[in-house]
């Protein structure tokens, strides 16, 4: 197969693709499908088949949730406390916990089926601490993520990683699809100065990377040197989104419930930090977006004047149950997916930006957005008048420069 790489300056898109045709509507789940007929065999199963090596006879700790499981629906954890090559003898949970649906800090805890420690990595503490390593050989990671900058268990995992490497463990990662597709690289990279836990490293917003692969991305070009491994997934490839995997769905966190809220997290996600309602407490979050003092009909306009690939808005009043201006009416826009393979993230969540501060730069309170659009510079680049298409303009360079690093570390064709 062929890769190519096109780099849109218009939209600052950088789009890796394989030939293929283009996929079909969005899908909103997988449940229905079976995972024993998936063609796509995740890093736990691969590793099952491989007797767990390099790690049978070790003490192991494994930092999971309930994405965790392998082709039959069988926890990551359940598989490894019954393996007899391997000691189980910790559980590490990010946020969210090990439950995948708690909001807010963690608590640690004990596993009820096993008694195991499960020790919060999302709580007093962010990394593994000393005491939580003793006595361990190795860490293994095994949590679905969605493929977008400031979703944390990247984070965590780089973390963890820092920690395996400082204590002389081997690191493992059980590697998942990037349920979005690996085909798309779009958005600013974050800036050096605005490193957080939402977001561990300079990369676009929406990466294109398995949690493998950013596995090895950080630990190179992050300076980590862990001792690591990467247990690749089987019958996957970069153009592939979740639905064409035949793996069942489970939600990676509470309000990102199918493959439409996860496409498009990346545009709206950047939001949350501002006095926006994202749709936390909505039937449907991150597929709206509103506020008590916006003009929803005007908005709508706007976008949809923009003429935006792949999307379209609607006006729609809601009232969030939750988070943001809970119990308070809101009025905003459904966001509608027509076209994945056309939906640009990076480009759509600053043209929502533009359109915001232009409507509303007196109420919408901007100075927050950067948090974790990752650019520092935005505030005056809005403030200045600039449009959505010369915004995008300015981080299409170091995007480029980025897909070119990122082809080092890629797996999957």
């Amino acid at each position: 197969m062929i890769r190519e790489a096109t780099i849109s300056i218009l939209a600052a898109l950088v789009f890796v693709s394989i030939a293929t045709a283009p996929s079909a509507a969005p899908q909103p789940s997988q449940d229905l499908i079976s995972q024993e007929t998936s063609r796509t065999r995740v890093g736990i199963d691969v590793w099952s088949e491989s007797g767990f090596a390099p790690l049978a006879g070790k003490r192991i700790g494994l930092i999971s949730n309930l994405t965790g499981r392998n082709n039959r629906g069988e926890l990551t954890a359940h598989v490894l406390r019954a393996e007899p090559s391997v000691d189980l003898v910790a559980i590490f949970s990010p946020e969210h916990g090990f439950s995948g649906i708690e909001e807010g800090s963690v608590a640690s805890s004990s596993d009820n089926a096993s008694g195991l420690p499960v020790h919060s990595l999302y709580g007093e503490a962010r990394r593994p601490t000393s005491e939580m390593l003793d006595g361990l050989d190795a860490l293994v990671f095994d949590i679905q993520d969605i493929g977008t900058r400031f979703y944390t268990y990247a984070t965590t995992m780089a973390y963890a990683m820092e920690e395996a490497a400082a204590h002389g463990l081997s690191f493992v990662v059980l590697d998942r699809p990037n349920p979005i597709a690996g085909a798309y690289v779009q958005g600013p990279l974050l800036d050096e100065s605005e490193l957080s836990f939402v977001g561990y490293a300079p990369i676009p917003v929406r990466h294109g990377m398995t949690i493998g692969e950013l596995a090895r991305y950080f630990n190179q070009e992050r300076g980590i040197g862990a001792d690591l491994t990467v247990v690749e997934i089987a019958g996957w490839r970069r153009t592939d989104w979740y639905d064409a995997t035949g793996l069942q769905w489970t939600n990676p966190s509470p309000n990102i419930r199918n493959l439409v809220q996860a496409t498009l997290y990346p545009a709206v996600g950047p939001l949350e930090t501002t006095n926006v309602s994202v749709g936390r407490g909505t039937e449907e979050p991150f597929e709206w977006f509103g506020a008590p003092w916006i003009d929803a009909q005007r908005l709508a306009e706007a976008l949809n004047a923009a003429a935006l690939p792949g999307v379209r808005f609607v006006p729609h009043d809601r009232t969030p149950m939750a988070s943001v201006y809970a119990s308070e009416l809101c009025h905003g826009v459904d966001i509608i997916l027509t076209n994945r393979d056309t939906f640009m993230a990076g480009l759509t969540a600053i043209t929502l930006a533009t359109t915001l501060h232009e409507l509303h730069g007196e109420t919408w309170s901007l100075e927050q957005f950067p948090r974790l659009w990752g650019r520092p510079e935005v505030i005056y680049q809005l403030r200045s008048g600039l449009s959505a298409t010369q915004i995008a303009a300015t981080w299409a360079a170091d995007l480029a420069k980025f897909l070119e690093i990122r082809e080092r570390y890629l797996i999957y064709q």
